[in-house]
């Protein structure tokens, strides 16, 4: 069960909205369709698309960037009074279709009940680049334009209403599709099917609703896809067909590393649904009439690979070992070698974990001699373009990418293995082919978390203040793995960092003195994205590492907190969520015997999050009995989309902090379906109460990642306050 609050938001300053000459594109008149798409540059493309990364690079700060060519906001009403909106975000379950619809729909004065959502994609002109969907910074950056041309699209409806009723347009109103003065009125559909001649465009920016006037930003509201999900109509990447298509898969190296020095079709083309064997240089793969038999085939092939690693478990974690000599400066306030005091150390340490989630990567490709057209699950589709173009000796612009629902992402569907694999056989056989990864691939052969460690040395002095914390982490690749094709290049040398594994590892604490040092371990196994990036063992360590000043201190773990806040708006922010979990939880009064409570926060893209859950011991089993979390993203869009991310995170944050680890043997990892990798059971999920909390006017943070951070700390410190064991390793594991 989910209960929500909300805290409402103090006033703010308004952006200055959609002008002139930031507008792309009106189209009307005889199509009976007014079309309006906009180019938005300056600070809302510093939080959009590629750059999101920019914003966990550690400073918060991010370069300026020209404007895009394309538009990234697109909607079109009808004569019928129907509202389509093009959304250039993917939708992997989230909710990012539903929210970002509320937002245009309310500033549009849409009817609900008329607003269809479709996935933005090139054929409407949008940059691929833009559609990427990563870091929870949908909301952030599409926020303010999407409320900036609404805006100017409800204001070119009223002018022409005006002009069609023969009244002044500051005597008309806008309301659920319907522009009217009280005595007259016309829909957006009338207004549209009566309109001749060219729309007027606005010369200074539309007014935005004062934030008293939402009717849909802050309500929850059914989602958009709940329908088409519900009754099976909703189309992932394994659900693509195509007329003619056949079924694809490729060979898979037997260690990370391993090339294919040499290949031979075998007996593979004699085997029962072959197609066509396709061998090149580093590749092989079958097409076959169904996926089954394209997947038997595989080892008929005559297949000889050389290299690659060896590594086993133990030689991996002793790469991460903590301290270490050099390192890169991340942070440093004050003279940390100065302090003196009581010191306190400790070392954490994070395994491997792989997605699991629903769906592996799936894609189906249509290759022409001068086209190619690939439908598949991905959150990155112009990565993919770029890609597929590339492995197809293609013109980008001449590949087209559209993305499928897709089901389950985490920072997995930035993958493009199945998409260029498909498009590679397509392009051999001359048909569209599908490639649908098993599970057994998508969890052996796919990328993971990185293991990461992290150290600390702290200094107490007598009066019992935290004098100085010294923070080490080791971590292996997100962002620049050369093993799933990313490479930092200048940037890389540049930053001496991942800066992805590195995220969350800064200590947003008021001490007087805090350095950060990072270690980035090229260990030679794939690791890339996972939910939180590195934010979930960053988080885990820091955490459980203040609950241990907290009691060697002999502080409440909520009054260090509230101490030691940060000193501007952060602070009061952290405040606020600190008060209202404290608060829900009942933190400080009795609890059922044989539990005990744990709490850890954080401050994540944005967003601020307390969680307190309670916990029990059954000989070794740990048993999360009830999870209360309160979560600041500046302003809330749906409170039940929200509660849904929250509730999400924790769950997959309890699995990786009780159960999941992958660990490695003979340059390979071990566990590779969910009889050798278990997941959370619904038996052994908690109660959660979700406390969404409004600082203020808009939305500054995300709410799909910064939860997952906080779970395992929370769990730790519950568990050491239950039986006084300090658990630093995951999955937390009872002596």
């Amino acid at each position: 069960m989910t209960k929500t609050t909300q805290t409402p938001a103090e006033p703010k300053a308004k952006g200055k909205g959609l002008t002139r000459r930031r507008f792309l594109q009106v189209l009307g008149g005889g199509a009976a369709v007014l079309a309006v798409g906009a180019v938005l540059g300056g600070p809302t493309l510093v939080r959009e698309g590629r750059l999101a990364i920019n914003r966990v690079f550690l400073t918060g700060s991010a370069p300026s960037s020209p404007p895009p060519k394309d538009p990234f906001v697109w909607f079109e009403i009808n004569a019928a009074n129907e509202a389509t909106l093009y959304i250039p975000k993917v939708e992997m379950g989230q909710g990012i279709h539903t929210s970002l619809a509320q937002i245009a729909a309310d500033e549009l004065e849409l009817d609900w009940q008329t607003v269809r959502v479709r996935q933005a994609d090139a054929s409407r002109g949008f940059d691929p680049q833009l559609i990427f969907t990563f870091g929870s910074t949908s909301i952030t950056a599409l926020y303010q334009p999407i409320r900036e041309i609404a805006a100017t699209m409800r204001e070119m409806l009223r002018t022409e209403a005006a002009a069609q009723l023969g009244v002044a347009a500051a005597d008309l109103t806008a309301a659920n599709s319907t522009i009217s003065n009280g005595s007259q009125a016309k829909t957006y559909g009338e207004i549209i099917a009566a309109k001749a001649g060219a729309w007027v465009i606005p010369e200074a920016a539309a007014p935005l609703k004062p934030d008293a006037d939402f009717k849909l930003i802050g309500q929850s509201v059914k989602r958009v896809d709940l329908r088409d999900k519900v009754t099976g109509r909703a189309q992932y990447g394994f659900d693509m067909r195509a007329e003619g298509m056949v079924y694809g898969a490729v060979a898979r190296p037997p260690r990370y590393g391993a090339t294919l020095k040499a290949s031979g079709e075998g007996d593979a083309r004699s085997q029962p649904g072959v197609v066509d064997v396709i061998l090149r240089e580093g590749f092989a793969g079958v097409v076959a009439s169904t996926r089954r038999a394209a997947q038997a085939a595989l080892s008929h092939l005559d297949l000889t690979w050389e290299g690659g690693t060896t590594i086993n478990q133990a030689e991996m974690e002793a790469m991460l070992t903590l301290p270490k000599e050099g390192g890169t400066l991340i942070q440093r306030e004050g003279n940390v070698d100065g302090a003196t005091g009581t010191v306190i150390e400790a070392n954490y340490f994070t395994p491997m974990a792989v997605h699991a989630q629903m769906e592996p990567q799936a894609a189906l490709a249509d290759v022409k001699t001068d086209s190619a057209l690939i439908h598949t699950s991905t959150q990155a589709p112009g990565l993919s373009q770029e890609r597929i173009a590339a492995a197809l000796k293609m013109d980008e612009a001449k590949v087209a990418v559209r993305a499928a629902y897709v089901g389950g992402g985490f920072g997995r569907k930035t993958g493009t293995d199945a998409a260029v694999e498909a498009a590679l056989l397509s392009q051999a056989v001359g048909r569209p082919v599908m490639v649908g990864w098993s599970r057994e691939e998508e969890m052996q052969q796919g990328y993971r978390r990185p293991p990461a460690a992290n150290y600390f040395r702290a200094t107490i002095s007598e009066a019992g203040d935290i004098t100085s914390v010294h923070h080490e982490m080791a971590s292996g690749d997100v962002l620049f793995n050369p093993q799933v094709g990313a490479s930092g290049g200048f940037l890389e040398v540049l930053l001496g960092t991942d800066p992805l594994a590195a995220y969350g590892g800064l200590i947003h604490y008021s001490l007087p003195a805090v350095r950060g040092i990072y270690h980035r371990m090229e260990i030679p196994v794939p690791t890339a994205y996972w939910r939180g990036l590195g934010s979930f063992p960053n988080t885990f360590a820091i955490e459980s590492f203040i609950d241990e000043l907290a009691v060697a201190t002999q502080t409440d773990p909520f009054d260090l907190r509230l101490k030691y806040r940060p000193a501007d708006d952060l602070g009061r922010r952290y405040e606020l969520v600190l008060n209202a979990v404290r608060e829900a939880s009942g933190w400080g009064s009795a609890v059922p015997e044989g539990r005990a409570r744990g709490l850890a926060t954080c401050y994540d893209r944005g967003t601020v999050v307390g969680l307190v859950v309670e916990v029990s011991v059954n000989e070794s089993e740990i048993n999360v009995h009830e999870a209360w979390c309160a979560v600041d993203p500046g302003l809330v869009i749906n409170p039940n989309g929200a509660a849904a991310q929250v509730e999400g995170s924790i769950i997959m944050g309890l699995s990786s902090t009780l159960i999941e680890q992958q660990t490695v043997e003979n340059g390979m990892a071990v566990g590779n379906n969910f009889n050798t990798y278990p997941l959370l059971r619904i038996s052994q999920a908690p109660r959660i109460t979700v406390l969404p909390i409004n600082s203020g006017d808009e939305p500054v943070g995300g709410m799909g990642e910064p939860v997952i951070g906080v779970v395992p700390a929370a769990v730790g410190n519950a568990v050491f306050a239950l039986t006084g064991q300090r658990l630093r390793l995951l999955p937390l594991t009872l002596a």
